[in-house]
């Protein structure tokens, strides 16, 4: 037999096998048609859906060089006499955690690039975790049935502070140590547990020999391990539940609209995870962060001059600095008003309110349906004018973590600096929340404007009279897709008597008092609005677009 022939036999064979081994599993398994559905998923092709994806590979980048990291670095807090290439500390004694970070800097080939690559990645992982929830709640992209994921990603952002305060202490020197001291004094702070607290993390007095070693395995393991497992069931919830999607021509509450996950967004979400990792490359090599040999090894006597924590952590310590030093003595404790609020209650409180916002919209909003479509931002004033309103609240602190470096640039006093920023901390969120409330409400009116007259052309012609008119062309009908296909809720209607046969008396009294409080909250949260030009066909139409799979389209007479 010629060898060809046994060599087309052989894979003959080889190929009958694999597909009767494929068949067999297939039988027990059914991975072709799980396989097929996932490659198949559309997903909406919009560039605001991707910061997730950043925060994603972030979070890889952060894994690879934090396991390249884990070689050469030393978690101990024993001391030694640096003999290292760096000359303006030779001779001074140092923790090995901080020796090691030098040598990771100095010795090791590549280690100052991968050091500051891990260090961009961690900034670049939280402010992508960042953006990329306050792009979910604008767009409403929280709501039912995605209640879970946003919880997931509220407790994935807390995590990644977590972490990245953990990574930041580790290598011991003047500034992570001073950031600790800190965070000691905030344990302390906490009434009649605080010293067995600062007792239990830091395993004796500050700064003790334990709080680098017990650092270090749950910065490397535990929240690690914790991270994955929650980005994993993140990025399952958005496979099993429907992906939200702009509003457009085609794209309804019951459907998605978009590339196919094999091979189109493959292929896109791999590029954007190469150009990721190549920018946080180039920041590791180019620009300098955390330069430990300039602050030098940590001493409890010394605090760095102008230090300043990395921005995710910055606001805690403006808020820190704006509070007055208030202490009162209850019951043979004294309770330290400074670091309690602003360190612990106010984070416990922006934590609680993260968790809890999807449930009090949709508390206050009618209907009980499932929502699909994005808001556009404009479209929920008091939504928007919150989150700019907390963000401006949030840029004050930040400035405030750095007051007595704007004092000294500016030349002026630090207590005016933080008087100002006293006042600025109460007065500018409210101005924010209600210029950024105006500025909705005049785009809608814009548009109805647009919808009832037709948009700018940019020409000008001249009557018969001699005056001089703007000429408006009509909009297309996709332009009028787009503006007139969104939700626009009502307020609730006001609460009337109720009667709670068979309840108790607190019970009879207090659920007026909800009633009345939620159609309150519901008409202050949905009253702002503009009357769009939508005839009764359009409004039937634009109904049925926006009903979900749980809710049964009403029926389109015109």
């Amino acid at each position: 037999m010629p060898a060809s022939t046994r060599t087309t036999g052989r894979k003959a064979r080889a190929g009958r096998a694999v597909v009767g081994g494929a068949e067999a599993l297939d039988a027990r398994l059914p991975l072709a048609e799980l396989t097929r559905s996932v490659l198949r998923k559309a997903f909406p092709d919009h560039w605001s859906f991707l910061l997730g994806e950043i925060a994603l590979y972030a979070f890889v980048v952060l894994l690879l060089t934090g396991v390249y990291l884990t070689f050469f670095f030393d978690p101990s807090m024993a001391e030694e006499v640096y003999r290292g290439p760096y000359e303006p500390l030779q001779g001074v004694p140092m923790s090995r955690a901080y020796a090691s970070t030098l040598r990771i800097s100095f010795d090791v080939r590549g280690g100052l690039l991968v050091r500051q690559m891990h260090h961009w990645a961690a900034i670049v992982f939280v402010a992508a975790i960042g953006v990329h929830m306050l792009r979910v709640f604008l767009t409403g992209a929280f709501r039912r049935p995605r209640e879970l994921n946003w919880t997931i990603g509220v407790t994935l952002f807390m995590l990644a502070l977590l972490e990245g305060f953990a990574g930041y202490s580790l290598p011991d020197d003047l500034l992570s140590g001073t950031g600790l001291r800190i965070a000691q004094g905030i344990m302390l702070s906490v009434p009649v547990v605080g010293t067995y607290l600062g007792m239990l993390v830091f395993g004796g007095q500050f700064p003790g020999d334990d709080i680098v070693p017990r650092l270090y395995p749950l910065h490397i393991l535990l929240v690690p391990g914790l991270l994955v497992a929650l980005i994993t069931a993140h990025v399952l919830l958005v496979f099993v539940l429907k992906h939200t999607q702009w509003p457009g021509r085609g794209r309804t509450a019951r459907n998605a609209v978009g590339l196919p996950f094999f091979p189109n967004y493959v292929a896109k979400s791999g590029g954007l995870l190469l150009a990721s990792a190549g920018v946080l490359a180039v920041l590791g090599g180019v620009a300098q962060v955390n330069p430990i040999w300039v602050y030098g090894p940590y001493r409890p006597d010394l605090v760095s001059t102008g230090s300043q924590p990395d921005w995710y952590i910055g606001f805690l310590e403006g808020a820190l600095r704006l509070m007055p030093a208030v202490e009162t003595r209850v019951a043979g404790h004294t309770v330290s008003w400074n670091p309690l609020v602003t360190a612990v209650l106010m984070p416990g409180l922006l934590f609680a309110v993260l968790y809890a916002y999807p449930f009090f919209e949709r508390w206050i909003t009618p209907g009980p349906g499932e929502r699909h479509l994005c808001d556009r931002p404009r479209d929920r004033p008091v939504r928007t004018g919150l989150a700019a309103g907390a963000l401006s609240c949030y840029a004050v602190l930040l400035v405030a973590g750095g007051q007595d470096i704007a004092a000294f640039v500016f030349d002026v006093p630090v207590a005016g600096v933080t008087w100002t920023l006293r006042v600025a901390f109460f007065a500018v969120p409210v101005a924010v929340f209600w210029m950024t409330r105006r500025l909705c409400l005049a785009l809608q009116a814009r548009e109805a404007a647009e919808l009832a007259g037709g948009a700018e052309s940019g020409l000008v012609v001249q009557g018969v009279e001699g005056g001089f008119h703007p000429q408006h062309r009509p909009l297309s009908a996709d332009e009028r897709y787009g503006l007139l296909v969104r939700e626009r809720p009502r307020p609730l209607p006001a609460a009337g008597p109720e009667r709670a046969a068979g309840a108790g008396r607190l019970r009879r009294r207090l659920r007026p008092l909800a009633r009345r409080a939620r159609s309150a909250l519901s008409s202050w949260y949905y009253a702002d609005r503009v009357r769009y030009p939508v005839t009764a066909g359009q409004r039937r139409r634009i109904e049925d677009v926006l009903a979900g799979p749980d809710r049964r389209p009403p029926a389109d007479g015109d």
